[in-house]
């Protein structure tokens, strides 16, 4: 049976095969075995790349599966320029905080939107936000925008409130971090999935590090390295 896939990453195996990283619809990420895809005479050649929508079959008992088949659609999306970079960091948060083989079908479609707007010119900071909000909300962190933490009274447009991980967000005028401060409203537009003012992205930014960095933990995304040095070398 095929079932859509993206390609999350892929890597040279023995001489002429590789090992590939897939984000699949049905059954999450995982790791397939493209033997001979590297040959000079595959079919496959040129086609398991980051970003396209493929479908898929494979076969096998392990966790190292092979691929059996792909189909490509009548068009590929294509990342140039930083959004390439944004991409790869969507790539990157699916390959650490997702489980293998497990289906997250809600976080596959936000991923495909979240790439097709990148394709589509749409303001990166948009469908990335979107993305981290719900992929936090589908691995059972999220947060409670609409309430505060330490006593349940609504959040109020105009008290700033710290971000506390694991409990949410109590109402305080300061905080030893100062990142850790949000302004009501903020979290208000937050709870409606708004993002539509220059402060909320900003906003919305802060928030989706400081609540993902314990899931992350010492990695050094690979995506935000490149993007640095890409900026420091225009």
């Amino acid at each position: 049976m095929l079932s859509p896939a993206f390609v999350i990453h892929s890597r040279p195996y023995r001489e002429t095969s590789q090992l590939v990283e897939v984000f699949t619809q049905d059954s999450g990420r995982f790791t397939l075995v493209a033997r001979g895809s590297r040959g000079p005479r595959s079919s496959l050649k040129g086609l398991l790349q980051p970003f396209s929508l493929l479908t898929i079959a494979w076969r096998g008992k392990g966790d190292l599966k092979n691929l059996t088949q792909v189909e490509c659609p009548d068009h590929s999306l294509r990342l140039g320029g930083d959004r390439l970079f944004y991409g790869l960091y969507l790539n990157e948060l699916v390959y650490y905080l997702l489980e293998a083989h497990t289906p997250f079908p809600e976080v596959f479609d936000a991923y495909a939107r979240a790439i097709m707007a990148l394709a589509d010119g749409e303001t990166p900071e948009l469908p990335l936000r979107r993305f981290e909000f719900l992929l936090l909300q589908a691995l059972g962190y999220a947060v409670d925008f609409e309430y505060a933490a330490d006593d349940e009274s609504p959040i109020q447009p105009t008290l700033l409130y710290g971000f506390e991980r694991e409990l949410g967000f109590v109402a305080c005028e300061r905080a030893p971090d100062p990142r850790t401060l949000f302004l009501g409203a903020h979290l208000l537009a937050f709870a409606e999935g708004r993002f539509d003012t220059p402060p909320l992205l900003q906003a919305a930014k802060r928030f989706s590090r400081l609540a993902l960095q314990p899931y992350l933990g010492k990695r050094q995304l690979k995506s935000r390295e490149l993007f640095l040095k890409r900026r420091a070398s225009t």
